[in-house]
């Protein structure tokens, strides 16, 4: 059975085309804000698991002029 507790601590980014736009670092309850420009983003976790599949989405749209809650789920391995 997957562990269903928020990631706290994890830190995320956000990259496009080789560039990191952004750093975030989750905190309590695994939450996390950012602000990007728009495109579509490749999100991983740093350091990368070594177990688990990672993260879900592995990639997120950002639209222009717009703000927009996106849930990662973050599989660990644990279980």
């Amino acid at each position: 059975m997957p562990c269903s507790e928020p990631a706290v601590g994890v830190q995320l980014t956000f990259s496009r085309e080789g560039k990191v736009y952004a750093l975030a670092l989750t905190e309590a309850g695994g939450r996390y804000s950012v602000r990007l420009p728009a495109g579509i983003y490749t999100v991983a976790e740093r350091p990368a698991a070594k177990i688990g599949t990672g993260i879900r989405p592995q990639q997120v749209r950002v639209a222009r002029g717009t703000s927009r809650r996106v849930d990662l789920f973050i599989d660990t391995g644990i279980r």
